[in-house]
């Protein structure tokens, strides 16, 4: 079983990403100032490598005082209980890179493992309220890991629900905001809701979330950089360019028969999934940044700071 949490931390994080490395950049010195360790778990390739990214995160970890471990993730469970069993807290923060089934996986090798307190990937949406059989294979293995976590009463678990990464919205193949076609589409409708966070706020609040006191545990907790209609997108990408948009809706059922058409599309999956609307976005006012007044970046903050680097290229 594993060690128990003494006044020594012991934390491990899954995956030094984009995700993984503002975790680890605020986790890392609130930990060493508690005289504890925090290790990072990366794939054997990453650990090893020398291309530039790879050698530069794990180069800055190390600067950081964190160790770095090489495993391969798709290893068996009984494999991934065996590392998993010297550490008080696992932190995933690996996503679905290594596959269908991986988060259930990790979780049951969490469990098998004793670790005290499991933080699992978890950073999108509410898939209680999305709840099982919407048509999103990752939502509804989302949904299991949850259920999962409830029906046991040995690790502590706390979900961080935090929306889609803001920098999404403007990813070119998700389609929603179209800079350089100068186009927005809005999913759903322009009234549709959803909520975003920066990386870099989810990895900082994350921290908080874990060494609040009074301690959190199995609970669902909210943050939230900002929560917005694509209407309300629209008029601040607008704003903050000074251009004017074409502005069309894509239709829940238009998006629906897109992804018939194109099952294995993701970025159909998304676009369909995010027209929903609910479970989608919650109010930023009740989440855990807003009550306890930690700043974040919300979309026009954040936009404002892209457009005047896309300004700067050009």
């Amino acid at each position: 079983m594993a060690q128990r949490e003494s006044d020594r931390p012991n934390v491990l994080v899954l995956g030094a990403g984009q995700l993984g490395m503002a975790v680890l950049r605020a986790l890392a010195p609130r930990i060493q100032e508690r005289h504890g360790s925090v290790t990072a778990l990366v794939s054997p390739d990453t650990a090893g490598k020398t291309a530039r990214q790879d050698a530069g995160h794990v180069a800055e970890l190390r600067g950081m005082g964190v160790d770095v471990i090489g495993f391969d993730l798709a290893a068996d469970e009984a494999a991934l209980t065996t590392c998993f069993e010297r550490y008080d807290t696992v932190l995933s923060c690996t996503g679905f890179v290594a596959g269908p089934g991986t988060q259930l996986k990790i979780t049951r090798a969490v469990l098998a493992a004793g670790v005290r307190r499991y933080f699992p990937w978890q950073f999108g949406v509410d898939y209680d309220v999305v709840g099982r059989g919407s048509g999103q294979p990752v939502f509804d293995e989302q949904y299991e890991v949850r259920q999962l976590l409830r029906a046991q009463n040995v690790t502590e678990w706390v979900i961080v629900s935090t929306g889609m990464f803001t920098s999404f919205l403007f990813e070119p193949a998700f389609g929603v905001v179209d800079l350089e076609g100068k186009a927005i589409h809005g999913l759903g409708s322009w009234d549709t809701k959803l909520t975003v966070t920066t990386p870099e706020d989810i990895g900082r609040l994350t921290v908080e979330i874990l060494l609040a006191e009074p301690r959190i545990a199995n609970q669902v907790i909210y943050v939230a950089g900002d929560t917005i209609s694509y209407g309300e997108l629209a008029e601040i990408v607008e704003r903050v360019t000074g251009q004017i948009f074409e502005k069309s809706v894509w239709t829940l059922d238009q998006l629906r028969a897109d992804l018939a058409a194109a099952p294995e599309d993701a970025m159909a999956r998304y676009r369909a999934a995010f027209a929903l609307g609910d479970g989608m976005w919650w109010d930023k006012s009740a989440t855990f940044n807003a009550r306890y007044g930690y700043e974040t970046v919300d979309v026009e903050r954040y936009f404002r700071s892209r457009w005047a680097m896309e300004d700067n290229r050009g």
